[in-house]
């Protein structure tokens, strides 16, 4: 299809409701049908109102809502364009800020289908059972069925993955303080990347649980500093993201993996393995693969399809961790949400999870891209699948955050990362949160600008 092609007219004469509705409705509807694709351009609104046989303000209305809606996006001397992105409505973003980039999440390309697989999947869930069945308790952690599907789809990357040492939780978060809560008391010491994941360090504060932050390098964490920590606080466990860590995207080379195995190994601890990125960057094999006696596995899909189905995964050392695990998570939270386990792992079980990772890997890479040319000469660490890279500044990054947030973009400084000593002088930007392309090079574009100006420039007067 020639995507610079205008000769786009609805049929709206079978659609109901005002015009201007019935035009959005069916670009929705062609979207959806693959009679419109993302990035082709769509008519002029002269045009589509001289085509229609009606007045230029209707047009202008669908097109406004459209907009609205995330499924067209305008570009500046350019004309209209179906988005490239199915996203959040820019109504949805917080006031004052235009453009977030502070959430960690995956995009959501046209190409995933995730409105049209959402439909679809329920549709096969009641086909089958019924919505109903779902909409009682259901078993802590998940069915047999359901935990043997997971199992399978698992067992791709991390080989002895087993039924009865897999639980479903709802969400990482809920695992991480479940586990916490598990291995260790009020006082004891749990080691982590120097830079972490931010939900690690609010679950161990609850629970008054010591982080200690390890040394890392732009290939990860440092394995002699790790043996280090542990004869020094003989830790209760050890947290690590070993793959596209957040935020830096820092993921461990093989022989790092090893020599970390051992440290584990040698040191009688056990690894906390945060997974949430691996099924974006599937050459990277999960350590709990060389350690599994000792590895708690975290495998999340909401930073490979969407956060809110809040369906993970955790892979226990065993079978009577499993139930100890099973146990918290009823006594926490009860169970997972039934009915978005039950379409997660109809998705899995027919092959839709995996397309629709691929889809979310891909644009990824584009977006990656896109940042590559957009910060040329500026340092800092990416990787192609990755939803986030780690900017280097020359400056207080509170400075630079404060000054792009007054100007309607938001990000992360590396304050929220840290575990103790000083913090960097970087910000997390997290590229899929952008609803489109077009979004993500407006904001890239003022990132840019920031870091052009004199620093005294950006002070508030």
């Amino acid at each position: 299809m020639n995507l610079n092609c205008m000769e786009w007219t609805p049929t709206i004469s079978e659609l109901s409701g005002p015009r201007y509705q019935r035009i959005v409705d069916a670009m929705e509807a062609d979207i959806a049908a693959g009679r419109l694709v993302r990035g082709q351009q769509l008519p002029t609104q002269r045009a589509l109102a001289k085509a229609l046989g009606i007045d230029l303000t209707t047009v202008t209305r669908a097109y406004t809502e459209a907009r609205r809606r995330g499924i067209m996006e305008a570009r500046v001397g350019q004309g209209s364009f179906v988005s490239e992105t199915s996203a959040r409505r820019a109504v949805d973003l917080p006031h004052p800020v235009a453009i977030d980039l502070s959430m960690n999440v995956p995009p959501h390309p046209l190409e995933a289908q995730l409105e049209e697989r959402i439909i679809a999947g329920l549709e096969a869930i009641r086909a089958q059972s019924g919505l109903t069945a779902f909409l009682n308790y259901q078993p802590p952690g998940g069915s047999a069925h359901e935990r043997e599907v997971a199992a399978r789809w698992m067992r791709t990357r991390v080989p002895h993955t087993q039924t009865d040492r897999l639980v479903i939780f709802p969400g990482t978060q809920t695992i991480l303080f479940n586990l916490l809560a598990h291995l260790a008391r009020p006082g004891d010491v749990v080691l982590t990347e120097a830079i972490t994941f931010p939900g690690i360090k609010a679950a161990a504060s609850q629970l008054g649980i010591k982080l200690v932050g390890v040394t890392m390098d732009d290939g990860g964490i440092l394995p002699d500093a790790l043996a280090k920590a542990c004869r020094t606080h003989r830790p209760k466990a050890i947290y690590l993201i070993p793959t596209l860590h957040n935020p830096t995207t820092a993921t461990l080379a093989p022989e790092r993996r090893s020599a970390i195995a051992k440290i584990i190994r040698d040191a009688d601890t056990v690894l906390i393995e945060d997974d949430a990125y691996g099924l974006l960057d599937r050459s990277a094999s999960p350590i709990a693969t060389l350690i599994p006696e000792r590895t708690y596995l975290a495998t999340t899909l909401s930073k490979c399809i969407a956060p809110a189905l809040r369906v993970a995964y955790l892979l226990t050392p065993d079978s009577a961790a499993q139930q100890e695990m099973r146990g918290l998570l009823q006594a926490t939270v009860q169970m997972p949400a039934p009915l978005m386990v039950a379409l997660v792992t109809h998705w899995v079980e027919s092959g839709v999870a995996d397309r629709i990772i691929t889809a979310i890997r891909n644009e990824a890479v584009g977006r990656q891209r896109l940042a590559q040319r957009a910060l040329k000469g500026f340092r800092f660490q990416a990787k192609p699948a990755a939803h986030h890279l780690w900017l280097h500044l020359p400056e207080r990054p509170l400075d630079i955050a404060a000054h792009l947030l007054r100007n309607g973009l938001a990000i992360v400084v590396g304050d929220a990362f840290t575990v103790d000593g000083a913090s960097p002088h970087a910000v997390r930007v997290s590229l899929g949160a952008a609803r489109n392309r077009s979004e993500l090079s407006e904001a890239l574009r003022i990132l840019v600008g920031a870091l052009q100006r004199p620093a005294e420039t950006r002070q508030i007067v």
